[in-house]
């Protein structure tokens, strides 16, 4: 049907094309009928609601005495039949009068043509809107949500008060993302318009996740394609969701439906079968349906029970559609009341389903009232006369109207805003609808989410996955359609090599790393103190590991320290209280007192490296250790020492027999830990040894150790130690045997070999364990090398002491010289 408005002396005109079968031409307040020609269209019960909403629009305005007042609207109706062809022959006829186009000729028969309301297919439409900007007539659309024609550049003479297809493709993914259907189909109607919707819904569905496992576009003039459609589509059972984009709404998608079974289908428009058609055949129930908000005007149903409606173009189908709103199961909104003689057999049963649908009809009428209103009251501001004024209103009303109309703003009549936005369409909401199919034919339409692409993000899309009547075949409801099953927490998907995204296998995390949703793309790492749990779903805490004297070892550690430390302190009181006697005069026994001290500290030291580090204990234990041995090392060296120097100084003639005395032997005690001691001092204001959390020795756990902080000079005061125990061992050596009274060289000799062996063996098995461990190795290497010494050279001496008292005499010793 297409409508013209007209504008006569004082009258304006408006065309209208809508797709419905009678031609109808009203100019001003009369009304005249022409046949039409019943075998060229069907009857759509749809778009005769359009064509009443129209004509109630129409009357509702010229009986207004605030919308323009003094002015009546005319309007053409011209049938389209659905068909593009007589499209054209009405588009033709809006502007020569003509059944024929002569170009720049216009038999003029009414009042000034005001604008175009149109309500073709998205392809008539465009196609339309070529010819209607040639002319600059606005061009509003109640049906068209092509999305290309939101190009207000290509397109600037058009407007719509339906929203865009490019909202029901969000639309769509939502309903998608909702029910985690990733795995999906489409088939579309080969047009421009569907083929760019096929593109944005791939782009969309893709970036959320999911993937197209086929697109099938198909021409229903092709019959081969459609059957390759329906072969192709039975023959992937996988395929559980389709989405069908077209605008055809009728019985050719039957086959598909029928043949399908357990397929979730959703469309872009309502589909609507002739309830005879499906009426013996099983049709799936899962069909999702994306509809503009339906919307009943008080005043439009009132028209409808008050009209005269034999005033009207009819035929047999509208005479018993109107006889049908007479029975008494008709919705009391509607329901006309009729004489006791009409007969209700054979008549169309009364439906309310499209009665709604109607509020874009009109809202288009009302908007180009609202705004031809506006131009009048501007341009009557600046005209002294009536007759001025509709002079110029027909000279530029089609160059004008724009301005005014991109620009109405105004309240319909159930009280909505109704303005065009930047893309010159109104912001309409969505509601989806499930279409269900009872056993008795009949088609039951449940409203069961809304889409709002205006509202704010959370209340855009609202789904009641109670209300929706899912097809029987369905073993599970919801039903799943993914390519790959979902990957649970603590996997991440793997994309197979060739296939689409959506088809992935599941993998574990790798250690450390972590996935807490379903089906992640990559799994997380782990904060540097935090590790993956035994599921990599969490991240938890790190095993915090350091030697502590809790467990096995570090007790085993601490009892042997301590046990050691009590054997050396038993040894020195022996040493003291028999400090008379010659095995222990023998060898400068003061000299022995300050080894044996230190030696206790060497064992006691080893306490400080169990425990948690500190900042105190890390400088203490390397610095200590260093100190206390040089203190040992140094005293044995000048023990030996001693002993060479005693045997040179008895021969005859001997310059050292000046040097016997206990100077040399302190001299060289200080001067050693002197040394050390510069040593650990420059190493504390260099580079001092601090605590550090180890992160990569030790899997999913931090090891809290001591850093050393200055290799060089760690290895310096080892170096240092070392020297002086090789100088021991060689001298001890050389001198084991010389003639004495109690020759401690020999023993010197074996306790050297002991502490060279031990600290020979720590350095690589220091450097080649992590952690608690190592700390082990370090206290093992620190009482076995003391225990060594302790050994070698008191153990014999306390063994003749308190065993054979005999050999601890002048007499014997000199006996055995």
């Amino acid at each position: 049907m297409s409508t013209a408005f007209s504008l006569p002396a004082s009258s304006s005109a408006v065309c209208c094309v809508v797709p419905y079968f009678p031609s109808w031409r009203t100019d001003g307040a009369h009304r005249g009928t022409e046949a039409a020609d019943q075998q060229q269209g069907s009857y759509y019960e749809e778009n005769y609601f359009d064509y009443l909403a129209f004509v109630s629009a129409v009357e509702e305005i010229n009986n207004s005495s605030e919308l323009l007042p003094n002015i009546t609207l005319g309007f053409h109706l011209y049938e389209s039949y659905r068909n593009s062809f007589f499209a054209l022959g009405a588009a033709i006829n809006i502007f020569t009068g003509m059944d024929i186009w002569v170009p720049n000729y216009h038999c003029k028969t009414s009042g000034t043509l005001a604008a175009i309301i149109e309500g073709l297919t998205s392809e008539e439409s465009r196609w339309m809107s070529n010819m209607f900007r040639m002319y600059h007539y606005p061009q509003i659309s109640f049906i068209s949500q092509n999305l290309l024609m939101s190009d207000t550049f290509k397109f600037p003479f058009f407007y719509r008060t339906v929203p865009s297809e490019l909202h029901l493709c969000a639309g769509i993914v939502s309903l998608l993302k909702h029910f985690g259907w990733t795995w999906v189909g489409i088939i579309a109607s080969e047009d421009e318009n569907n083929l760019r919707m096929i593109q944005i819904l791939r782009e969309e569905i893709e970036q959320n996740g999911g993937c197209t496992a086929f697109i099938e576009t198909f021409s229903q003039s092709n019959l081969m394609t459609m059957g390759k459609i329906y072969k192709m589509v039975m023959d992937m059972p996988p395929i559980k969701v389709i989405i069908l984009c077209s605008n055809e709404e009728h019985i050719f998608y039957l086959p598909l439906l029928v043949l399908n079974p357990g397929k979730i289908w959703i469309t872009k428009t309502e589909l609507n079968f002739l309830l005879k058609a499906i009426k013996k055949v099983n049709i799936t129930n899962t069909i999702l349906s994306f509809a503009i908000v339906k919307k009943k005007i008080p005043s439009f149903t009132k028209f409808i029970q008050e009209v005269n409606f034999t005033l009207f173009p009819s035929d047999h189908h509208t005479k018993m559609w109107w006889t049908g709103l007479c029975d008494s199961q008709c919705s009391k909104d509607i329901k006309r009341s009729c004489s006791p003689d009409v007969k209700l057999s054979f008549v169309r049963p009364c439906n309310t389903n499209y009665i709604g649908k109607s509020i874009s009809v009109y809202n288009a009428v009302y908007a180009l009232a609202h705004a031809l209103h506006d131009m009048l009251m501007s341009s009557s501001r600046n005209t002294t006369s009536r007759a001025t004024e509709m002079w110029k209103l027909s000279d530029y009303l089609p160059w004008k109207l724009h301005h005014y109309l991109k620009n109405v703003h105004f309240k319909n009549n159930l009280d909505e805003e109704i303005f065009f936005n930047e893309n010159r369409e109104l912001n309409t909401d969505y509601n989806i609808i499930n279409l269900v199919h009872l056993p008795n034919g009949e088609q039951h339409r449940e409203i069961v989410g809304s889409y709002n692409p205006y509202a704010s993000k959370g209340q855009d899309f609202i789904i009641n996955e109670k209300a929706i009547v899912w097809d029987s075949t369905f073993t599970q409801t919801p039903p799943q359609a993914k390519c790959s099953e979902s990957c649970p927490p603590g996997f991440m998907k793997l994309t197979r090599k060739g296939e689409p995204i959506c088809c992935f296998d599941c993998i574990p995390c790798p250690q450390g790393e972590i996935s807490n949703q379903s089906d992640m793309d990559n799994c997380m790492k782990c904060q540097e103190d935090h590790w993956s749990n035994h599921k990599r779903d969490t991240c938890i805490p790190k095993l915090i590991i350091f030697l502590s004297d809790e467990e096995a070892l570090g007790m085993a550690l601490t009892t042997s320290s301590i046990f050691f430390s009590l054997i050396n302190a038993i040894i020195l009181g022996i040493l003291i209280h028999y400090r008379d006697t010659p095995i222990v005069r023998a060898n400068n026994r003061d000299i022995s007192y300050i080894l044996l001290i230190s030696l206790m500290i060497c064992f006691l030291c080893s306490l400080i490296f169990i425990g948690r580090p500190e900042p105190v204990t890390c400088i203490l234990r390397q610095t200590t250790i260093g100190m206390i041995f040089s203190i040992s090392l140094a005293s044995i060296l000048a023990k030996t020492i001693t002993v060479v120097m005693a045997f040179h100084a008895t021969k005859p003639g001997s310059k050292l027999r000046k040097w016997m005395g206990s100077r040399i032997s302190y001299a060289i005690i200080l001067s050693c830990s002197l040394f050390q001691f510069t040593l650990c001092l420059i190493w504390l204001f260099t580079a001092p040894p601090f605590p550090y959390h180890n992160m990569q020795s030790e899997t999913g756990a931090i090891v809290i150790e001591c850093n050393e902080g200055s290799i060089f000079a760690f290895y310096c005061v080892l170096g240092f130690l070392g020297f002086l125990a090789g100088i021991c061992f060689i001298t001890a050596f050389l001198s084991r045997n010389l003639p004495d009274s109690f020759n401690e060289a020999k023993y010197i000799t074996f306790s050297m070999l002991v502490f060279c062996s031990v600290w020979l063996t720590f350095i690589p098995t220091y450097l080649s364990t992590r952690g608690k461990y190592m700390v082990a190795v370090e206290i093992f290497a620190i009482q076995a090398s003391s225990a060594g010494l302790l050994g070698c050279i008191f153990m014999p001496k306390c063994c003749i002491i308190l065993l054979r008292p005999d050999m601890n005499s002048r007499k014997y010793l000199t006996k055995k010289n």
